[in-house]
């Protein structure tokens, strides 16, 4: 072979390796995610009440977190980048498929806007009612004997022909069985009711359970119709700013006040606001939206936490630690419930 001829093909393998390379640099998939800001978007396109039209001339926004699969090189960007963060796969999904992952947080997002829709319509002291259906999987633990019947997904309706109204409810008659003693587990999956009965399993050294992750599920009913379309969205932390946007429309009454205003935060029942993660990078997402009002949760911690949790931060410290170097000029406000949002937007 020419000697030119061996440099070409040397030329050749040279080109072939960075090819291959840069395709590894770029597109190999990695076991984390990146983590960055996402999108603030006014919710007023998301949400609907007949004959009850956005009275505000400014906008609640909702916050979200951008989530991608990482690359070695979003990887090291993600290093170099303070507000950009790494989390390992299995932290982010809890060990689930991408789909089941998606399915849980689609739950989420609609049991939070169940729960906005309820706290809304009653604050407006507008007709509304709940009815409980029963207890939603989002997990099946390994040592389940019921791992086999029930997935992720199943309404669990009945325990030994018995209905609650509450989760705590179904957990307390649980509670009392003995480990290993056998339960029959009445469930729904995609409109068809089952039934199994397997043995409980050891979850404390005192208590029994089927070993599941669990939360309500519950469907709404009002007199005046609404209608909340997340689109793409998942997850519970829309509940709070959800809870404002129906309130403002169902009641007439004017909180945005020509302001730009976003937050985040989980909804309970009562009225709670519960903590959420990713609140750094929201705040980054408000800023870029133009927002000057960013609620964030605030939950006193308690001593155990403080003891074992070295430099723990609430929601509100971390976002005001993040808006004080990437969103001077936004007022961060911490809230515990919605009528202290409500409050604070009334006064201010």
């Amino acid at each position: 072979m020419k000697r030119q001829d061996k440099q070409v093909l040397r030329w050749i393998g040279v080109v072939l390796a960075l090819i291959l390379f840069l395709g590894w640099f770029l597109l190999w998939p990695l076991n984390s995610y990146v983590e960055a800001p996402g999108n603030a978007t006014n919710l007023r396109s998301f949400v609907q009440v007949k004959g009850h039209p956005d009275p505000g001339k400014g906008s609640f926004m909702i916050t979200s977190v951008a989530l991608q699969r990482a690359h070695p090189a979003t990887y090291l960007v993600a290093k170099a980048v303070p507000y950009l963060s790494i989390e390992k796969a299995d932290d982010v999904t809890g060990g689930q498929s991408g789909a089941t992952f998606d399915r849980v947080q689609h739950f989420y997002m609609q049991s939070s806007i169940n729960e906005a829709i309820a706290i809304a319509y009653k604050a407006a002291h507008q007709q509304v009612s709940r009815r409980y259906l029963g207890i939603y999987v989002l997990q099946v633990e390994p040592n389940s004997k019921f791992r086999k019947a029930i997935k992720v997904g199943d309404t669990i309706t009945k325990v030994d022909g018995r209905h609650f109204n509450t989760a705590q409810g179904f957990q307390k008659y649980i509670g009392k069985q003995k480990v290993g003693s056998p339960l029959t587990v009445t469930y729904e999956r995609n409109g068809r009711q089952h039934q199994t009965t397997h043995r409980l399993v050891k979850l404390t050294s005192t208590q029994a359970g089927i070993g599941i992750l669990l939360t309500n599920n519950m469907k709404v009913k009002t007199k005046i119709p609404v209608r909340v379309d997340p689109g793409e969205l998942g997850g519970p932390s829309g509940g709070l700013m959800f809870t404002l946007q129906i309130y403002e429309q169902i009641s007439g009454h004017d909180l945005q006040r020509g302001r730009k205003i976003a937050g985040t935060g989980t909804i309970a029942p009562d009225g709670s606001v519960g903590e959420i993660g990713g609140i750094d990078k929201k705040i980054i997402a408000a800023h870029r939206a133009g927002a000057t009002i960013f609620f964030a949760p605030y939950v006193k911690p308690t001593k155990l936490v403080l003891k074992y949790e070295e430099g723990h931060q609430t929601n509100y410290q971390l976002a005001k630690k993040t808006a004080k170097r990437y969103a001077p000029g936004m007022k961060v406000v911490p809230v515990t419930s919605f009528k202290q949002a409500v409050h604070y937007l009334e006064k201010n």
